[in-house]
């Protein structure tokens, strides 16, 4: 793995800060949980071995499980450790789907791609889906790097691509090729190609496009 320089105008050259994730409010979540099931923190102390001071404890923020007491609970009460501390399942809808037509999708140019949002009447997505034609030609089309939470997936429809990332040497990809990259790292394409390349693109980290 290389950091590339070459190509790279400087502006692009400083990455920005990191950014975190807010912390997981464990306590409330097992507290959700157990009064989604009906069960007072009596029953719960019976089922898994905890005491019921313990339990009221870490539901109130007071305490925070070890590993083993949580074992202990999940096991106890046969809830989800996923559901538990992926915060974006909490209020996510169930046996959802969307159809979009050829042609159907939501325009959102700018200028550098000419995205058409997927799925626009869905909220709530854990992902982003869209097709883009690739405007760019050149990195100085970009006023620096695109970073974002979560991870992406392109895959070249028509024409051809150069995907540049803050730490590998750009790839130029053709129809039917694709790419999957850490959206904190900085990225940007371009088309190589006479007419506007389309890519297929789908994101996690974001919900809108800007």
């Amino acid at each position: 793995m290389a950091t590339v320089t070459s190509e790279i105008p400087a502006r692009f050259s400083t990455p920005e800060p990191a950014t975190r994730d807010s912390s997981v409010d464990l306590g409330q979540r097992l507290k959700r949980m157990r009064l989604e099931n009906g069960w007072t923190l009596e029953e719960v102390s019976q089922r898994c071995g905890v005491a019921r001071s313990t339990l009221s404890k870490i539901e109130n923020g007071q305490m925070s499980p070890t590993y083993d007491v949580l074992q202990r609970i999940m096991r106890g009460t046969e809830l989800d450790i996923v559901e538990l501390f992926d915060a974006r399942r909490q209020n996510a809808p169930f046996g959802r789907r969307s159809v979009t037509r050829r042609g159907e999708g939501k325009l959102h140019p700018t200028d550098t791609y000419r995205y058409e949002v997927l799925a626009t009447d869905l909220s709530q997505k854990e992902i982003l889906p869209f097709k883009a034609r690739v405007v760019a030609r050149s990195l100085d089309d970009f006023p620096g790097w695109v970073r974002h939470q979560g991870e992406e997936f392109v895959c070249v429809l028509s024409g051809r691509v150069k995907v540049f990332t803050e730490f590998y040497e750009p790839v130029e990809l053709a129809e039917g090729d694709s790419t999957y990259f850490d959206s904190k790292m900085g990225h940007a394409i371009i088309s190589l190609s006479e007419e506007d390349a389309e890519i297929l693109w789908v994101c996690t980290g974001i919900t809108t496009l800007k």
